[in-house]
């Protein structure tokens, strides 16, 4: 049996311990030991992309499309499939550390990518990067922050899922567009939430990979209308 290696480690802002460990050729990304995410199981992230650009797929119209977690770039790839050539994909990556190890280490995976001209890379939480969009927005948005609503990574994330966090996704988007939003498991609360910003939302099962039986992960879908109408003010 061919032994784990571990390529890179660094310490998440909760002191986690977070590793890119290669084995027989596959990735994966562990936080204390625990798998956060692998390369050989990247259906659903693939299709988050395919879902929030569906509306948008190969349209030359200056497409922007904000990417909240770089992950393994699996995310990054499908959307930049379907990306027409004069849009911008924005990647937000809070940690240095990973955009390097996709530039490195994970170059032949989906690393790679990163030099594509239409990609700008944002070392920087996205929750700055939604509220700054509000002056000048996106026409997608697709979420793969740390584990969905339960945070392994960094605590604070768990706010982004929050009303207030939806109000800041739903005011970040164009009229018109779309969000998609992974979760590790259905989730009533975010579907609830997203509709109470403002959003038609529809919950999409994913798989683990391609092949499975069964459906592993959530993908919550949110249009944003055409015509805008004001979310409801959190309490909270």
């Amino acid at each position: 049996m061919k032994p784990n290696i571990t390529l890179a480690e660094t310490k998440a802002p909760n002191g986690a311990r977070m590793t890119l460990v290669e084995h027989d050729g596959s990735y994966c990304i562990r936080v204390n030991g625990q798998q956060l995410m692998h390369s050989s199981v990247s259906s659903s992230e693939i299709k988050l992309g395919e879902l929030g650009l569906a509306r948008h797929r190969k349209l030359n119209n200056g497409t922007r499309v904000l990417i909240g977690g770089l992950g393994l770039g699996f995310t990054l790839k499908s959307v930049l499939e379907a990306t027409g050539g004069n849009g911008t994909v924005h990647v937000a990556e809070l940690f240095p550390e990973i955009v390097a190890w996709n530039r490195t280490h994970l170059a032949k995976l989906n690393g790679h990518l990163l030099a594509d001209k239409r990609v700008k890379v944002l070392e920087e939480d996205v929750r700055t990067i939604l509220a700054k969009a509000v002056r000048q927005p996106f026409d997608v948005i697709v979420l793969d922050i740390d584990n969905g609503t339960t945070a392994m990574v960094k605590t604070e994330n768990i706010e982004l899922y929050s009303e207030r966090g939806m109000q800041l996704i739903f005011r970040a988007l164009k009229p018109g567009g779309r969000a998609a939003v992974w979760s590790a498991c259905p989730d009533v609360t975010i579907e609830r939430r997203l509709t109470k910003a403002g959003f038609k939302v529809e919950a999409v099962p994913a798989k683990l990979y391609e092949t499975a039986k069964r459906f592993a992960y959530m993908i919550y879908v949110a249009d944003k209308p055409v015509e805008e109408v004001s979310p409801k003010k959190a309490k909270g």
